[in-house]
């Protein structure tokens, strides 16, 4: 019986250390942080999943968009691989025509890229963002509220 209740004790105790560790762990199901208004319209939750520290040189991001916001235009001195795991969003890379992505695409923007994304005009979305890490985003140009709708009329149709 002390044999069983050592035993017991021991087991307790290890499990209990192995839940307390050191290791760094992030959840996707966070919803993140609300993005201050800088440089976007509408409502955005920002989730920094995994972040460039040294020996990782990317960053992988949750996004989540409510309907009817977009980011403006920027750039990465990296690729970006934007993963849109729910909803639409509009994507576009100046010099070509806005598209419309849907849950399930995946699409790679090559460094130095001007480009914009967001939400569509009627569906959140939510998206990973995979990027280079060493360097923070370029913003180049304000996406207005006049060439959104554009752009939603456009690919809505």
């Amino acid at each position: 019986m002390k044999r069983a209740i050592f035993f017991y004790v021991f087991i307790v105790t290890l499990s209990l250390s192995a839940q307390s560790s050191d290791y760094m762990v992030a959840s996707y199901f966070t919803a993140g942080f609300k993005a201050p208004n800088t440089h976007y319209i509408g409502e955005a939750w920002l989730n920094p999943i995994l972040q460039a520290d040294g020996d990782l040189t990317y960053n992988i991001t949750k996004a989540t968009f409510k309907a009817n916001s977009t980011l403006d235009w920027h750039k990465h001195e990296s690729v970006q691989v934007l993963i849109i795991v729910d909803g639409e969003c509009y994507y576009q890379e100046k010099g070509k025509d806005p598209m419309l992505l849907k849950e399930g695409d995946v699409i790679k923007c090559e460094k130095d890229t001007e480009h914009w994304h967001s939400s569509s005009k009627h569906s959140d979305v939510t998206y990973l963002a995979i990027y280079g890490g060493e360097t923070p985003t370029v913003w180049t140009q304000v996406v207005t509220q006049e060439y959104y709708d554009e752009v939603a009329n456009k690919l809505n149709r």
